[in-house]
């Protein structure tokens, strides 16, 4: 079959919940993916920071056959060998007390909430059902019920009501804002550092330092959702440490299945994560040996193989090529690490066709909120490619306009 003929049956017979660009992938090695008629393309989305490691990886798809062999899955009703080394792991390599495993980004989101109540009403004592959460607009947390109640993006919200209770909606990088907002009864401020969904949003320098301090002063969690920036694709572990500022809770996920196996995480204090007893909170499938194998295989490349490093020099580089292009079509070029975006002005006519021809170019991108290309290479990316696809950048710009 060619890729038109799994096109057709995708149409047909899949839910019509994505856009995708339509390439077909079949094969992926390193930064590299390959579609069913073998045509070549360098992806430049990793999965949504899912592939920070590269398609793949020799080193993790070897650690994940070797326990596909072993043994997969438990539940949480047994123990296993894996999932209490990847909880010593990842406490070391970040200096949280606990950790909680889930599989999805949004499973850890919602555990971080149910957290940050369960924490307010017995250690902060917040009457009870009375805790709020801050959150900020443009934000991008996930897509259960309850995380879509505090978005503001209408598409993720229109026909999913009613919706749940509990959350202040403030604007994103105003601290000012959240000094407004907070009440005896806050539990907590859950933020992104950057927000990549809503076009690659950096806050004000400070931003993060001066919500610390707020939250600090009234004794209100600070959650970090570091889904896609965290584990080193800003060029620090976490984006956070861009302003030297700790979390209470840090949310973590995607690359932490080294774009082999989904796995996320919570991590908090001992005090904070300690909350929940024996059945109050749990997944079957959360902490299975298979993925905590994976996890902490994917972890040990990253920090074996300097992927923060190479982010912070890498995003470096490109960012100063991207602001070289010279086009009409370009409001803004902004990024930490290697996560950058190119925002268009709105005559430029979306981010989708550019997406569509840097894919004829071989660079596969995404677009998101409809005027920002979103650039985010795998991190293992040298400089040599990083030119290759800043030369077909400026080629598709000089060809639209």
């Amino acid at each position: 079959m060619d890729s038109r003929d799994y096109i057709v049956i995708e149409d047909l017979y899949g839910a019509h919940n994505y856009h995708p660009l339509d390439a077909v992938l079949t094969k992926g090695k390193g930064i590299w993916v390959w579609d069913v008629e073998n045509r070549k393309y360098l992806d430049f989305l990793s999965g949504y920071s899912a592939v920070n490691q590269g398609h793949c990886h020799p080193r993790i798809v070897k650690c994940l056959q070797s326990q596909a062999k072993r043994l997969t899955l438990t539940s949480r009703a047994f123990r296993n060998d894996q999932w209490p080394l990847l909880a010593r792991e990842l406490s070391v390599l970040t200096g949280y007390e606990m950790v909680l495993p889930m599989n999805s980004g949004a499973e850890s989101i919602e555990t971080a909430i149910k957290c940050a109540r369960k924490w307010a009403y017995q250690k902060k004592g917040v009457p009870q059902d009375q805790a709020e959460i801050i959150t900020c607009a443009n934000n991008f947390h996930g897509r259960t019920v309850t995380i879509i109640s505090f978005s503001t993006e209408p598409l993720y919200r229109n026909d999913f009501g009613p919706f749940t209770p509990g959350f202040k909606v403030i604007p994103y990088g105003d601290a000012e804002a959240l000094r407004q907002a907070v009440t005896p009864n806050t539990a907590a401020f859950l933020v992104e550092p950057i927000q990549a969904e809503a076009g690659i949003l950096i806050p004000p320098d400070g931003y993060l330092k001066a919500a610390r301090e707020i939250c600090d002063a009234n004794n209100v969690l600070f959650i970090a959702d570091e889904i896609q920036t965290g584990l080193g694709r800003t060029g620090k572990l976490f984006a956070c440490d861009h302003e030297d500022i700790r979390a209470d809770i840090v949310v973590i996920g995607k690359s932490l299945g080294g774009g082999c196996y989904p796995i996320s995480a919570t991590l908090a204090s001992r005090e904070i994560l300690g909350v929940f007893k024996p059945g109050e909170h749990g997944s079957t499938f959360g902490g299975n040996p298979l993925a905590c194998a994976v996890a902490r295989e994917a972890l040990r490349v990253i920090q074996e193989e300097k992927l923060v490093e190479n982010a912070a020099a890498m995003g470096e580089y490109f960012l100063a090529e991207l602001k070289k292009i010279k086009s009409r079509q370009i409001k803004e070029v902004r990024g930490k690490g290697l996560l950058i975006g190119i925002e268009l002005r709105p005559e430029a006519g979306g981010a989708r066709r550019f997406c569509e021809e840097l894919k004829k170019e071989g660079l596969l991108c995404k677009e998101t909120h409809e005027h920002v290309i979103r650039f985010a290479p795998p991190l293992i990316i040298r400089l040599k490619d990083l030119r290759w696809a800043a030369k077909r950048v400026k080629q598709v710009f000089k060809r639209l306009g």
